[in-house]
Formats: C-alpha cells, sequence, structure tokens
C-alpha cells in the first residue's frame, strides 16, 4: 500500500470492519489491548513519544477534550487532538496545534501527511497479519488510533488529548500511560458491549485509571460514583473534584460566569451551548490547572480563559443561519442522556426566543433505543421528518415511525438528508426552527449539506 494517494487511504480505511460489526458467521469483535500493543511496537511505540491525557465516558468527553486542547493550545504548547467520532472528514479525529502563543486554532491533519502515516500503519498491520501475528487487520478505529500516535510523535507534541472511543478498559487510546484520567458522566449506551447497568459500564470506563495515579471528575450518578470510587481505591488513585469549577446555582447567564482558578478570575465564555457543557468546562479546567501545579505545563489563568473561548466542537447545539432558511440547529444527541440535555436546552431557547414553529429531522442507529429518544424528544416539536441514516447498521423506517406514532406527534418520512432537510424548511417557515439530531452520521451530513450552501 506504500504511495497510495489520499483518496486511496480513505477508501482503504472504510473498507475495515468497524468495532461494532458483527463478523461473518454472526461472531462479536472481541476487543484487546494486545493487538494494538503489536502493531504500535511495530511502529516504534510512537505513543511513548508523548505525554497524554485520556478522557472517557458516555456524553461530554468530546467537549471536554476540546475544550483542554484549546487550553493547551491558548498556552502555547503544542497540543495534538485525537477525537471520534468524526462529522464530515476522517481528518477531524486527528489535529495538532501550532504551539505558536496566542494562536486559538488546531489543526486537521493534512491529507498528505494523513496518507502518509495511514500507509505506515497500514503496511506494518498487514506484515503482522501476514506473518500471524494479528489474527487479521486491525479494525477502522484501532488503525486510527495507530495513526494519530505516529502523527503525533513526529509532530513531537507537548502534550495530546485523547478521547477514548468506546468503553475505556479495552479501548485502543487505554494503551498510552495518561498523566491524568478524565472520566465525565456516564449512562447507559452501548449495554451490549459494556454491561446492562451503570455501575457496571462505569467500571468499564475506570479501566483508564492507572495505578497511583490521578482521576479527575465530577459527581454524578450514584451507581457511577460507588463504581468509579471502588476502582480508584483499590489502584491507590487520587482524585481530583471538578466542582470546584462549577459555576453557582444562578450564577450563570448568557454572557458567561466568573470563576476563580489558580488565583485569578476567569471569565467562563464557552462557545458551546447548553447547561451540561458547564460540567465539561469543569472538568476540562480542573484537568489544566492538575497539569499545570502538578506536571509542570505552563497553563495559566489566562490560558485557561482564552482556550475556553477559542474552543471549536461542531455539532453540539451549533446553529446554522442562511437567507430563506428558519435557523438549523445540529446537535448529536444519540442516546437518552444526551437527548435530555438537548430537550433542556431546547425548552429553554423556546422560553427565551419564541417561534412559530419547530421540526425536528431525526434519525439513529439500530443499537440505539429509539422508542425512548422519542418519548424525550419528538413532544417538544410541531413535526417531525423522520430519514434513514447513512450506515449500515441505521435503524429501519418502520421503527422509527412505530416510536413516533406513539408520541402522537405530527410525522412524515424523508428519502434522504437533503428531502429532509427541504421538508424540515416547508414545515417550519422562515419564522420557525429546525433541530437535526439523532446520530452523528445524520448531523455531520446534514452540516455538509448546509454549509456547501
Amino acid at each position: 500500500m506504500t504511495g497510495m494517494n489520499y483518496s486511496d487511504a480513505v477508501a482503504e480505511l472504510s473498507r475495515l470492519m468497524p468495532e461494532l460489526h458483527t463478523q461473518p458467521g454472526g461472531e462479536r469483535r472481541k476487543f484487546t489491548l494486545a493487538e494494538i500493543g503489536l502493531l504500535c511496537a511495530a511502529l516504534g511505540d510512537p505513543q511513548r513519544r508523548f505525554r497524554s491525557v485520556l478522557i472517557a465516558g458516555t456524553n461530554g468527553k468530546g467537549s471536554t477534550a476540546a475544550t483542554l486542547a484549546a487550553m493547551a493550545q491558548a498556552a502555547g504548547l503544542r497540543v495534538g487532538l485525537y477525537t471520534s467520532p468524526h462529522l464530515e472528514r476522517v481528518n477531524e479525529r486527528v489535529r495538532i496545534g501550532s504551539g505558536l502563543p496566542g494562536a486559538s486554532l488546531l489543526a486537521e491533519i493534512e491529507d498528505e501527511a494523513f496518507a502518509r502515516q495511514f500507509c505506515r500503519v497500514h503496511d506494518a498491520a498487514q506484515r503482522l497479519a501476514m506473518d500471524g501475528a494479528l489474527r487479521g487487520m486491525p479494525s477502522y478505529f484501532e488503525l486510527m488510533t495507530a495513526l494519530a500516535f505516529c502523527a503525533f510523535a513526529e509532530a513531537r507534541v507537548d502534550l495530546a488529548v485523547l478521547e477514548v472511543g468506546m468503553g475505556g478498559r479495552l479501548d485502543a487510546t487505554n494503551i498510552v500511560n495518561p498523566l491524568l484520567s478524565v472520566i465525565t458522566d456516564i449512562s447507559l449506551d452501548h449495554q451490549e458491549w459494556l454491561g446492562e447497568t451503570i455501575g457496571a459500564i462505569a467500571r468499564e470506563k475506570a479501566g483508564i485509571l492507572r495505578e497511583g495515579g490521578v482521576m479527575v471528575t465530577l459527581p454524578q450518578h450514584p451507581e457511577a460514583n460507588a463504581a468509579l470510587g471502588e476502582v480508584a481505591v483499590r489502584l491507590g488513585v487520587r482524585g481530583v473534584n471538578a466542582a470546584a469549577y462549577m459555576p453557582m446555582r444562578g450564577a450563570a447567564d448568557a454572557s458567561g460566569y466568573e470563576l476563580e482558578v489558580m488565583g485569578a478570575q476567569v471569565k467562563v465564555d464557552s462557545p458551546l451551548h447548553g447547561a451540561h457543557q458547564q460540567r465539561n468546562v469543569a472538568l476540562a479546567i480542573a484537568a489544566a490547572v492538575e497539569l499545570a501545579t502538578e506536571h509542570g505545563f505552563a497553563i495559566s489563568a489566562e490560558a485557561i480563559e482564552a482556550g475556553i473561548r477559542a474552543t471549536e466542537w461542531p455539532g453540539r447545539l451549533e446553529t446554522l443561519r442562511a437567507d430563506g432558511w428558519p435557523a438549523v440547529t445540529l446537535d448529536v444527541a444519540h442516546n437518552p442522556a444526551g437527548a435530555w440535555a438537548l430537550r433542556a436546552a431546547v425548552h429553554a431557547r423556546n422560553e427565551a426566543e419564541p417561534r412559530a414553529r419547530q421540526v425536528l429531522v431525526f434519525g439513529c442507529l439500530r443499537d440505539k433505543p429509539v422508542m425512548e429518544l422519542g418519548q424525550i424528544l419528538f413532544p417538544l416539536f410541531d413535526r417531525v421528518v423522520l430519514v434513514g441514516v447513512n450506515s449500515p447498521r441505521a435503524t429501519a423506517m418502520e421503527t422509527m415511525v412505530e416510536a413516533a406514532a406513539a408520541t402522537g406527534v405530527e410525522w412524515e418520512a424523508a428519502d434522504g438528508v437533503e428531502q429532509a432537510l427541504r421538508a424540515a424548511r416547508a414545515a417550519a417557515g422562515g419564522e420557525g426552527r429546525v433541530v437535526v439530531s439523532g446520530s452523528v452520521y445524520l448531523v455531520g451530513e446534514a452540516r455538509h449539506w448546509l454549509r456547501a450552501r
């Protein structure tokens, strides 16, 4: 595969088996760190050439990672950010900051660098598979994780902020030895892989903790608290409670809020909307303070404030506006906890800015609780436009129709994202509002189509 161009690399990557795909014969994929360990060893163990922070959880881990990376970037550190999944282009998963003081943006890995690193990782994996060291080619996520490690090592990043893909204990990112382990809010999701209870899922997430290490988290569901606490005590982990960086009740408004951070007053003015983002920002601040005070990173209170303000994390209560269109809000609420957060944000906005008509464009994957998501979201809207997600794991249209019918909401089915958006536009009218949600895949496709116009 050496010498393939960017388009070839993306096409080859797309052919690899996804993590949650059932293998031929009905056998479920078995996760293990041994295979990513072999692959990284063949690549010279790039994950050992930079310091890192691991962030696991059910909801908010991407927002927390993006915010922490923006703080490090604002401090003049050369930072790498690895997240998943992507909205529009796979390059979004691997971002590298310039390391220049005052610079705000982390740039996606360039196409040429992506293709070069992909060839390197793919060739190493192929050799291991042919020699029998690997049972077969690594998965999409494993290959991407190794690619990110190689890119960060080559760029000599000062810090890599790594979002865990799913779970934690057996996630490919967990091969690093992190300075900090950050755990965001935990709720039910991917139960068939992680366990049927919040406690079981929390124990999987706690797999990113290290003996004698540090855990940054916030008080949350009692079952999650108990499970995380048990693992932390067993490993002798020092806990950092980010609650000190939450605003006082009623202190936050449209202009943000102020906190004391490392002896200075910091204005929290995040471009990420929704009250739930206050928890993610608090976790990022606590992690940044820990990096500054315990690990010698030159992250100041001023850099923390500037990083919060400069954070970019699209598709999370992101509103796009264009002439002739109602306001279109994109949010990747793909599990019940995310749906409740979206519901709260929509309700708060409706009280502040009443609109005549509100329309939801909705589609999700079949491993999601469609009926529950419908019960949470559909009653908020005057009309729901149902659309299939462009994925082999898409929920069948008849299942989504059943969910809509159960709520009594007006609904219609659309054939593809463009038809769904145009139908929503017609139903909302110029003074209405459209929300697109239910799946990262759907939000990404809708965002791409809308921005192209």
